[in-house]
C-alpha cells in the first residue's frame, strides 16, 4: 500500500479531471433514469470506446474519436426512439464487436483497449482536464434550461401535444449532451466506470431525495464522494480504477439498501 501517492502532483490533473466528470455524469443519469433510458449511457460508453480505438488506429486523437462516435450514437438514438432498449442493445453489440476486433488485430489498440475497459484514469492529461471543464461549463447551464421541458415531457406527456408543440428538438439536444458527457468520461475514466457514475448515484438519490432539486444535488455529491474513495483506493493499492469504482459504488447501493425505513 502506498497512499503517499495521493499527495503527488503527478496525479492532481487526473484526480481533478475525474472529479469534474463525477459531478456531471450523475446529473445526466438523473434525466436518463427519469426517462427510463439509463441503458443508453452504456451504449454511448461502448460506442465512445470503439470510436476512440478507431481514431487511435487512424492516427487521430482518441478523445476526438470517442466524442464523434458517441454523438453519432446520440443522433441514432433520437432517430430510432421507437426502438427503445433494442436500439441501445444493437449499438452496444456493434461497438463491442468492433472494439474487440480492433484490439485483436492491431498491436497499438491492445494497450489502449485495456486502458479504456479497465479505466486507467492516471494517464489523463491537461487536455482531458480542459475538455472536462468546458463540458461542465456548457452542459450544466444547458441541463438547467432543459430541465423543465424534460420533466414536463415525462410527467405530463400530453402537455406539448395539447399546446401543439414538438418536444423532439429538446430531447435530441439532451441526447447530444448526454452522448458528449459520457464520451469524455469513457475516454478519461473507462467504459464501466463512466456507466457506473451515470447509473448508481441517481439510483440512490431517487430513493432518498425528497425533491427533484435535492435529488440532483445528492446525486452529484454521491458521484464525487464515490469517485474520490475509488481514486484513493485504486491508487493506494495499485489497482485499475474502473473495477474499483464499480465495486465501491455497488457497495454503496448495498449499504443504502440495508435501511428498511427507506425501502
Amino acid at each position: 500500500m502506498n497512499f503517499d501517492l495521493l499527495l503527488d502532483p503527478l496525479f492532481r490533473v487526473p484526480f481533478l479531471t475525474g472529479l469534474l466528470l463525477a459531478a456531471l455524469l450523475p446529473l445526466i443519469g438523473m434525466y436518463l433514469r427519469l426517462r427510463h433510458e439509463w441503458l443508453a449511457a452504456l451504449a454511448f460508453a461502448q460506442m465512445a470506446s470503439a470510436g476512440a480505438l478507431l481514431a487511435m488506429v487512424a492516427g487521430w486523437p482518441m478523445i476526438l474519436g470517442g466524442v464523434l462516435a458517441a454523438l453519432v450514437a446520440a443522433l441514432a438514438k433520437g432517430l430510432m426512439a421507437r426502438a427503445g432498449a433494442g436500439a441501445y442493445a444493437l449499438m452496444m453489440l456493434l461497438a463491442w464487436g468492433g472494439g474487440v476486433l480492433l484490439v485483436a488485430n492491431h498491436p497499438l489498440a491492445e494497450q489502449a483497449g485495456h486502458a479504456l475497459f479497465d479505466g486507467q484514469l492516471y494517464f489523463t492529461g491537461d487536455g482531458h482536464l480542459l475538455a472536462a471543464g468546458i463540458a461542465c461549463a456548457v452542459v450544466v447551464p444547458l441541463l438547467s434550461w432543459l430541465s423543465r421541458p424534460l420533466l414536463l415531457g415525462r410527467l405530463f406527456p400530453e402537455f406539448y401535444r395539447a399546446r401543439g408543440l414538438d418536444a423532439r428538438p429538446r430531447l435530441m439536444l439532451f441526447d447530444l449532451i448526454a452522448g458528449l458527457s459520457v464520451a469524455l468520461a469513457t475516454v478519461s475514466l473507462g467504459v464501466m466506470a463512466a456507466f457506473a457514475l451515470v447509473f448508481v448515484p441517481p439510483l440512490v438519490a431517487y430513493r432518498f431525495a425528497r425533491s427533484w432539486r435535492a435529488g440532483m444535488a445528492l446525486s452529484a455529491v454521491i458521484g464525487m464522494g464515490g469517485y474520490s474513495v475509488s481514486f484513493a483506493v485504486s491508487l493506494g493499492l495499485d489497482q485499475p480504477f474502473g473495477p474499483v469504482c464499480a465495486v465501491v459504488l455497488v457497495m454503496l447501493v448495498a449499504s443504502a439498501s440495508l435501511d428498511p425505513s427507506r425501502m
